[in-house]
């Protein structure tokens, strides 16, 4: 017999469903995602730490799971909520379910709720948080537990899914520029992007120094996605101004900020960040690049954004907007290599729009070590 569950928010309002994947209870952040396939990626993605992801497609789980698609060695989020779960597992990669994967992760789901319900009721007041519960479906405690649980404002996540130690991915047969990739919770498409380029990747822990990462003699820095509040992390934004300030070797390095990294590029280079009220979670979300007037559909994940106003004097030039909120997508600095975005040019999953920008990545270390 299905098990009963429960997804209650902090605001009281609550949906009843039944358990999948683990039997327990989860408390994080509620965000809808607009992803209509990808879900394995999405619940691979470190960057969901803290927070229960809805799925915004009814029908889910119909390709099951397999060992190409993972984005981290583990699912990260803390729950998952669906309208349908999938019934049949069809697909040729296919390795277990959905329901399975989830099980033997630990994380549960919930399925049978009104998906567009809730999806409304966020975008209309906002990401809250939220728990879902398959031990106690009684919905007013489990708002009660909701209430009492931790928000993702001030606090530092990246620290749970960073690195342990340093290490290289992929080592064999690298013969192009190293880039040292500080670990916030990097996705593995980031890193397969750079290894398809023919870069030797290095992962340093999200509290390494500017120190650390000289040591490591790169040819250019990337700063990866991650979870939670950029603001509570002042270890990471200290790093960045530091190598901005006094780059290794003493001639500017190509930086490269992603989603999270962009953020705390933000910061260092003394902007502000702020929380978006329901967040972008999708692989639909159009942005525009004001140098060239395109248009890309991007993949998006992230809950909080660096001011547009906070930059006005500084040395950052503002590159992309989002064309729904026009809110900050994309910055360079106006004299060094350093650029970032808000989304996810490797996709994993989405559009391919913007891989372009990993290209663009790998001529600046190019043609800085050119001049060097």
């Amino acid at each position: 017999m299905p098990m009963p569950a429960v997804l209650a928010l902090e605001d009281g309002t609550a949906y009843a469903g039944t358990a999948f994947g683990a039997i327990g209870e989860a408390a994080g952040e509620a965000v809808f995602n607009t992803s209509m396939t990808g879900y394995q990626e999405i619940i691979t993605d470190p960057s969901y730490r803290g927070q229960i992801v809805a799925m915004t497609y009814p029908l889910i789980g119909n390709y099951g799971v397999n060992e190409e698609d993972i984005e981290s060695h583990r699912p990260w989020l803390e729950g998952l909520v669906v309208k349908e779960l999938s019934r049949v597992t069809s697909n040729w990669r296919a390795r277990r379910s959905l329901d399975e994967y989830l099980h033997e992760a630990g994380v549960p789901g919930i399925q049978g709720i009104d998906t567009r319900a809730l999806t409304k009721h966020i975008r209309t007041a906002g990401a809250m948080r939220a728990v879902l519960s398959s031990t106690d479906a009684d919905p007013k405690r489990a708002a009660e537990r909701a209430r009492a649980s931790p928000g993702l404002v001030g606090r530092d996540l990246i620290r749970e899914v960073t690195c342990a130690e340093p290490w290289e991915w992929q080592p064999e047969g690298a013969a192009g520029p190293t880039v040292v990739v500080l670990d916030y919770g990097v996705k593995y498409g980031i890193l397969r992007r750079l290894k398809d380029l023919g870069c030797r990747v290095r992962l340093l822990p999200a509290s390494a120094t500017a120190d650390d990462v000289a040591a490591e003699g790169p040819d250019g820095i990337l700063l990866s996605n991650g979870p939670g509040d950029p603001a509570a992390v002042p270890y990471a934004v200290e790093t960045v101004r530091q190598l901005i300030e006094k780059p290794p070797a003493g001639r500017p390095l190509p930086v490269f900020g992603i989603c999270m990294g962009h953020q705390v590029l933000g910061q260092a280079m003394g902007g502000r960040t702020f929380k978006l009220k329901f967040g972008h979670h999708g692989a639909n979300h159009p942005t525009k690049d004001l140098h060239t007037g395109k248009v890309d559909i991007t993949v998006q994940n992230h809950g909080f954004c660096v001011d547009i106003e906070s930059l006005a004097d500084r040395d950052m030039e503002v590159t992309h907007l989002n064309l729904n909120d026009q809110t900050l997508e994309g910055m360079e600095h106006r004299r060094l290599p350093v650029f970032s975005v808000q989304f996810h040019p490797e996709a994993s999953p989405g559009p391919h729009d913007s891989r372009h920008l990993f290209r663009r990545f790998l001529d600046l270390m190019r043609g800085c070590h050119a001049q060097a």
